[in-house]
């Protein structure tokens, strides 16, 4: 194989395709870690620095300023679904990836950089803001950029447990935001943080950013992208009449991400609070069960990764919001009874959890062809997530306050019940998604088809 020569993504025959499809596996997989920890740490440093950048006449009006930065991320998400997407869709795979990085970068380093509110006045939480608004349009498309990728690139027999393995990213970019604030309070302590050390957590996010960016600058293009290209005669189809024909696949998008993120805020950051509203355990114990729940996350991804390579994608998705849905209201009616251990019930959740999340990634890409992949699998997706991932813990909480507490594990039983239902509008097919070397590439790279 020379330089100039394409090589056929999906195979992985050889040492020269293996060493390649582990290239592209981390160049997927990085943009994951750093856009969790991107994410995460604003969230859990916000207490921090909101005193230094944020105007309000008390602690707690500066706080819910800075957490409105942190909402308006979530708003702008199907927004960088589709401008981000649609330049993946046209410019190539690579040039998404790196676009997203970039952003998500310069985003952190900007909120490390500002001056506060005392030096600049408005411009500080402004400063901040537009940082937020960048890296929220990145995130929106991050994932699908990363999971159009992975489709095409990762082997045949592999494809589901890299998909897996890139999504996994999420989980360990999350711990690694609580292990940079540890290390910060262990360094400079709470005052130390509070004054300025903050200001470290976001040069470490820059710098993770970029050392992804030159990750993914080296890694190659995918072939089924070039090929489809080439095909279109390097001219990229209007998006929305495709998506049009394609709405029912991309409800089945929308229904699977609902699930999925009502269950992950709800046990991530909602589940301390209603441990402790229903006396099964303090908001300290709670959290400290969320460490065992993140490695069975894992464990049940990389499980359902291999499993969903083996027996197809659909049985394990399944099997995961089957078990969420009707499962995981007798584990925290029990929780709350006393019979069932917290760390049990965190455990469980988080890795039945893990099963459709492991899939769901891929899956919903080769539903799609890919002229409009990125948009079509980002769209849908940032829409669930804004619409029930950022309004999770606000609706938690007026749940509690109007004395209804113990509503709030339906919703995600329910979200996962209509994902569950979802799934039964698609078909699955062992149809390759990429073609061998010297075949012309058609459009039959979908592995599902709207019944």
């Amino acid at each position: 194989m020379t330089a100039t020569e394409p090589r056929a993504a999906g195979t992985d025959t050889g040492a020269e395709p293996a060493r390649h499809s582990r290239r592209e596996l981390a160049a997927a997989s990085v943009g994951s870690v750093v856009e969790a920890y991107d994410w995460t740490v604003y969230g859990i440093l916000a207490p921090y620095f909101a005193e230094q950048l944020f105007p309000g006449s008390s602690p707690t009006a500066k706080l819910i300023a800075a957490y409105l930065g942190f909402a308006l991320g979530f708003l702008v998400r199907p927004l960088g679904s589709v401008l981000i997407g649609r330049l993946t869709d046209t410019r190539g795979r690579r040039y998404g990836l790196t676009l997203t990085v970039g952003l998500i970068a310069a985003g952190s380093l900007l909120v490390a950089v500002v001056p506060g509110y005392a030096t600049i006045g408005l411009a500080a939480p402004l400063l901040v803001v537009a940082a937020r608004l960048v890296q929220g349009l990145s995130v929106g498309a991050e994932n699908p950029t990363a999971a159009a990728y992975v489709t095409e690139t990762a082997p045949e027999s592999r494809r589901y447990f890299y998909s897996a393995v890139s999504y996994g990213g999420v989980v360990l970019g999350s711990a690694l935001s609580f292990v940079v604030l540890t290390v910060l309070l262990g360094v400079f302590g709470e005052a130390g943080v509070e004054g300025g050390a903050w200001r470290w957590a976001f040069v470490f996010g820059a710098l993770l950013g970029l050392t992804a960016l030159w990750i993914r600058r080296g890694a190659a293009e995918s072939e089924v992208f070039t090929a489809s290209s080439r095909k279109a005669g390097g001219t990229a189809p209007r998006p929305w009449p495709v998506l049009r024909a394609h709405l029912g696949r991309l409800t089945v998008v929308f229904a699977i991400t609902s699930g999925a993120t009502t269950v992950f805020y709800f046990v991530t950051v909602d589940f301390p609070a209603y441990a402790e509203g229903t006396g099964a355990a303090s908001k300290a114990e709670a959290s400290g069960a969320l460490l065992s729940g993140m490695v069975a996350l894992l464990v049940g991804m990389l499980a359902a990764g291999r499993a969903a390579d083996r027996f197809g994608a659909l049985p394990v998705l399944r099997t995961g919001f089957a078990g969420l849905a009707f499962g995981s209201l007798p584990l925290l009616y029990g929780m709350a009874a006393g019979r069932v251990p917290v760390v049990l019930v965190t455990v469980a959740l988080l890795f039945l959890l893990g099963l459709p999340l492991a899939v769901s990634n891929v899956f919903a890409g080769r539903l799609f062809p890919p002229a409009v992949r990125a948009v079509a699998v980002g769209l849908p997706a940032a829409l669930a997530i804004s619409l029930f991932g950022g309004t999770f813990p606000m609706l938690a909480e007026l749940l509690r306050s109007a004395g209804h507490g113990h509503w709030v594990p339906w919703w995600p039983a329910l979200a996962c019940a209509g994902a569950l239902l979802a799934s039964w509008g698609v078909d699955e097919h062992p149809v390759p998604v990429t073609p061998h070397p010297g075949e012309e590439h058609h459009d039959v790279d979908a592995n599902a088809a709207v019944r």
